[in-house]
């Protein structure tokens, strides 16, 4: 026996893992849930974590992965096909034409600059041409890292800030059309003409099908198929295989077939919860392994050489000289001020989505060298780091700017602020414990109105329900229709009780809600739990995408009659903000309570910007022409989540926006505020989603409440 033990003990770590495939399966696992996490509270870009910690774990470091692992290859491949995938699903090319000459043009500069920047650093050291204009492909594009920090300081709709995220379109687009080109030709000297032009033949015929069949077959199929998100979810994840397949076949590279998905895609599902779920899939798993096996791939001592470390100097200054003076000519060309000049020159420094790829694909195809690799990894890192850091301490000087639509607000476009002649309130009850304080809610936020009550129940119909089953199912709605019905009838208020027979509730409630031609649901919260339903969504999920009229979710731990202090607060003026206030006031107005409007501000922001950030609050609340108007107060602090919770020990109920999580693709995390807060919170909720409000932004979005920067 002490033999057989003393062999264990001496067998290197590395062939234990080697041999037990779901060891290094859960330590990677354990990396991805882990690091980013630690950086981010760094305020470091995740993405620095991962790949840092593929160094630690590979060759280079304690040699517990092997660049030939099966598993950790075949998760990093998916990942950099998903990657691409999400940079198409990013690309709203219907949203080009009412783009300003603003976008056009720092998107011509922050191109062409850096290309031939880069086809410089590659002539200087003796590169082909390919090769040279490949690296300058890699210089162009940009990743929206900073979303989040743009987002939290409010300044998403400067007019500078807005043209750096819109150039992403025409950037992203052109230079992976260019590293198709590069990749496609193995002689790294010259270009072929006959093979360029059969190349440009072969994708136009590749993005037509794409296009056209994607798009017939995906209505047709989301058509036939109805709400269920799963099947929308799995249809999708079959054309991206599809259209990768058919890549080979026509000798198209693999990753032009993902983006052109990922674009076609887009068109069919357009901002819908089918995209957060393919978002949150590839983000939370397979980019992390991409970049945890680009560590791998790192050898420290490539840096070592005197020469290599010259040739990552001139490329690091080359990519941060290059965007500097792209938004130098914005700035002399638009008259932007220098604190908007040096803003759109951070926010455009990360290269990350695009340019990995194109690394590792022109690392894997034999065009870019050893070296070469090693050092545009450097430059991920690096701009990564240094586009966070400076974007953090530059935008804070901007002046918050709100969405324009808020400053023009038709009022009587708003269904909560002048409500329709009979103002509708559908009520959908599902539990007998809760269904009494939604119809309390109901009642106060009807009490002064024209306005009626419907109870709403959804009788389960599952496809192999027999008779009796059915019976029991229906019987069972009607005695929690009749007891809510007796409650409306107390209050005085007319109500129709509504009793529905389908197989899905959230899709159930929605088209209830449309037939009856609802001005709000008032519907209980449904907690996400389980990877099913964080995939696949439950039924508030559904509620807030697909209904046509405001959505009230609402958490409610004592009776709504017994709200007397009331807290709205906003993360920043580009939120919804009036809905959430004129709600909170109509239940103050029904008890006599006080409703508070909190704006969380940045430590760093100066007093000036502060008291015009209240100037702005103040004017678009006077829009409510409120006979209690709320009071105001401004915050200083660094942890938005932690100022509102400690605010909120003092409210009966918070009211929050409904805001929907904006990403960039390759992005891991974007902090979702009201998520976090709505777990911690021991008070009453409500989340208020107005009709239609993910439709305002002009700003390229995808659904992914990822983890970290990517």
């Amino acid at each position: 026996m002490e033999p057989v033990l003393q062999v264990l003990a001496l067998e290197p770590t590395s062939q234990v893992l080697g041999q037990e495939p779901i060891v290094p399966l859960a330590i990677l696992l354990l990396v991805i849930l882990v690091v980013p996490i630690l950086f981010e509270r760094l305020r470091l870009p995740g993405l620095v974590g991962l790949v840092g910690s593929g160094v630690v774990l590979g060759p280079s470091g304690w040699n517990l992965f092997h660049t030939d692992l099966s598993i950790i290859n075949l998760l990093s491949d998916i990942g950099l096909i998903y990657l691409m995938f999400l940079v198409g699903l990013e690309q709203n090319f219907r949203q080009v034409h009412q783009s300003q000459k603003h976008y056009w043009g720092f998107a011509g500069f922050t191109f062409v600059i850096p290309l031939l920047m880069g086809i410089l650093v590659g002539k200087i050291f003796g590169l082909a041409g390919n090769i040279s204009i490949l690296i300058g492909c890699l210089f162009t594009s940009y990743t929206l890292l900073t979303y989040p920090i743009l987002s939290r300081l409010g300044v998403l709709h400067n007019q500078s800030v807005s043209a750096t995220i819109g150039a992403t379109i025409f950037t992203d687009t052109i230079s992976i059309l260019i590293l198709a080109v590069c990749l496609s030709t193995r002689q790294a000297d010259v270009f072929n003409l006959a093979h360029l032009l059969t190349l440009f033949g072969l994708l136009v015929i590749y993005t037509t099908v794409i296009f056209v069949g994607f798009s017939w077959v995906g209505q047709e199929f989301f058509r036939r198929s109805g709400d269920d998100e799963g099947n929308k979810f799995l249809f999708v994840l079959l054309s991206v295989f599809i259209a990768l397949i058919s890549t080979q076949f026509l000798g198209i590279e693999k990753f032009i077939g993902a983006f052109l998905a990922g674009v076609a895609v887009n068109k069919v599902i357009g901002e819908s919860p089918t995209k957060e779920k393919l978002a949150f899939v590839g983000s939370f798993l397979f980019i992390p392994v991409f970049f945890v096996n680009l560590g791998l791939l790192i050898d420290l001592s490539v840096w070592s050489s005197i020469t290599n470390l010259k040739f990552m100097l001139l490329v690091v200054v080359g990519v941060i000289f290059s965007k500097f003076l792209a938004a130098l000519l914005a700035k002399i060309c638009y008259r932007y001020n220098w604190q908007e000049m040096l803003t759109m020159w951070s926010i455009s420094l990360p290269q990350v989505s695009t340019t990995l790829a194109g690394t590792f694909l022109g690392y894997q195809a034999g065009l870019l060298s050893t070296e070469i690799f090693h050092n545009m990894v450097a430059v991920m890192l690096i701009t990564s780091t240094v586009g966070n850091l400076l974007t953090d301490r530059l935008a804070v000087a901007l002046t918050p700017t709100p969405l324009p639509e808020l400053l023009t607000l038709n009022l009587a476009e708003q269904k909560i602020i002048d409500k329709p002649r009979t103002f509708t309130i559908v009520v959908p009850i599902y539990n007998p414990h809760t269904q009494h304080y939604l119809i309390e809610m109901a009642v106060l936020l009807t009490r002064s109105e024209k306005s009626k009550i419907i109870p709403l129940n959804i009788a389960s119909a599952a496809g192999r329900m027999d008779t009796l089953q059915l019976e029991e199912s229906v019987q069972k709605s009607e005695r929690l229709l009749a007891k809510a019905t007796e409650q409306i009838h107390s209050s005085g208020i007319e109500t129709v009780p509504l009793l529905r027979i389908d197989n899905a509730f959230g899709s159930g409630i929605s088209r209830a809600a449309r037939e009856q031609k609802a001005s709000l649901i008032v519907m209980g919260w449904g907690n996400r739990t389980g990877l099913r339903s964080r995939l696949f969504g439950n039924v508030s999920d559904s509620v807030l995408w697909a209904s046509h009229c405001d959505v009230a979710v609402t958490r409610l731990v004592e009776s709504p009659q017994k709200i007397q202090r009331i807290l709205v607060p906003i993360e920043n003026l580009t939120s919804p903000v009036l809905p959430a206030v004129k709600f909170a006031q109509i239940l103050a107005d029904a008890n006599q309570a006080q409703v508070t409007v909190l704006n969380v501000c940045d430590r760093r922001i100066s007093s000036s910007k502060i008291a015009a950030r209240r100037a702005q609050l103040s004017v678009l609340v006077s829009q409510l022409t409120l006979p209690n108007p709320p009071e105001i107060q401004m915050i200083a602090h660094e942890n938005i989540t932690q100022a509102i919770l400690q605010a909120a020990r003092l409210y009966d109920l918070v009211v929050l926006p409904f805001i929907h999580n904006y990403t960039v693709p390759g992005n891991l995390v974007m902090s979702d505020h009201t998520t976090q807060i709505a777990k911690q919170l021991t008070c009453s909720i409500v989340i208020l989603r107005e009709a239609q409000n993910t439709q305002t932004s002009n700003i390229p979005k995808s659904v992914a409440n990822i983890r970290s920067s990517v």
